[in-house]
């Protein structure tokens, strides 16, 4: 209960500075949206506007306002499309979440092997292999990855269509997402696994006879589980922004290209209603995780 009423107060907290900083951008919405509707931004015309969007109001009024229409389920127009923000953007939610979640989990399942070689052999192939990948995956960023794999691929190969949502663009995407975060967690595995490699009862177990092999998977796996889950947290969030980056080099309908294209025209609900919907996202991610953790091991409860 506890747990659920901590991120309540983080989501809104997180909200209210959101609120703030987008209302202090410095195009005016109301001016924006009757110039892309091609209307004459005339006295009346704007103050119309301003009350029917709630902005005449002061700035708290006009939060919790917005916060109460929000929780409802009334996130306003898209001035740029003319359609519900709502619809728009959950319409987009599954790709982005695919795109996220997919390079996640394909960089957990991946970092599982790739860690535990690791630890079994230090200095060797596997472990050489997760130092070099996470050197590289931090010194390449997917947007430049993902040009490299364009050029190859599409203009050099002629193996894939890379833009738009067709499935080889897709899984190029999630294994560019995946690529950065398997290095990471694989080495946050091996070192879970690593730091009980000398304790007693891995000590006991070598001398009961079994293998170095079996003794890190049967001993060490959990510890190595703790850690990766621990990493995966923070890495949830990287997740988030490298799906924003592939959705606009190959063109993918996601909700962060959607955004960009919004944030061009100064769509002002837009904006508002991506950041809570990217934060509802990383505060689900982080409760599953803690969830995890917790079955795991009940002290990280």
């Amino acid at each position: 209960m506890a747990f659920a009423a901590r991120h309540l107060l983080l989501l809104i907290a997180l909200s209210a500075v959101a609120f703030a900083l987008i209302a202090a951008m410095p195009a005016d919405p109301v001016i924006t949206a009757l110039t892309a509707w091609n209307v004459a931004p005339t006295p009346e015309a704007v103050a119309a506007l301003r009350q029917q969007w709630g902005l005449d109001v002061p700035l708290p009024a006009r939060y919790l306002f917005w916060l109460a229409r929000f929780a409802v389920g009334d996130w306003g127009i898209s001035f740029r499309t003319g359609l519900p923000v709502i619809g728009e953007l959950l319409g987009r939610l599954p790709l982005s979440l695919g795109l996220g979640i997919g390079g996640l989990l394909l960089a957990i399942f991946g970092s599982v092997p790739l860690g535990f070689f690791a630890a079994l052999a230090p200095n060797g192939l596997a472990d050489r292999a997760s130092r070099l990948l996470a050197a590289l995956a931090q010194a390449a960023p997917p947007f430049l990855l993902g040009l490299a794999a364009i050029w190859l691929l599409a203009a050099r190969l002629h193996l894939l269509h890379p833009f738009g949502a067709n499935p080889g663009s897709v899984g190029l995407a999630i294994l560019l997402i995946a690529f950065r975060s398997m290095g990471v967690l694989a080495r946050v595995y091996r070192r879970g696994i690593l730091e009980v490699s000398a304790t007693p009862f891995m000590l006991t177990a070598l001398a009961k006879g079994l293998s170095r092999r079996r003794a890190l998977w049967r001993h060490g796996q959990r510890h190595g589980l703790l850690a990766l889950l621990a990493a995966a947290r923070s890495e949830a969030a990287w997740a988030i922004g490298a799906s924003a980056a592939v959705e606009v080099l190959f063109g993918l309908p996601g909700i962060s290209q959607f955004l960009v294209d919004s944030v061009e025209s100064r769509d002002y609900f837009v904006l508002q209603d991506y950041v809570m919907v990217v934060a509802i996202w990383l505060l689900l991610l982080n409760a599953i995780a803690q969830a995890l953790l917790a079955r795991l091991d009940p002290r990280a409860a």
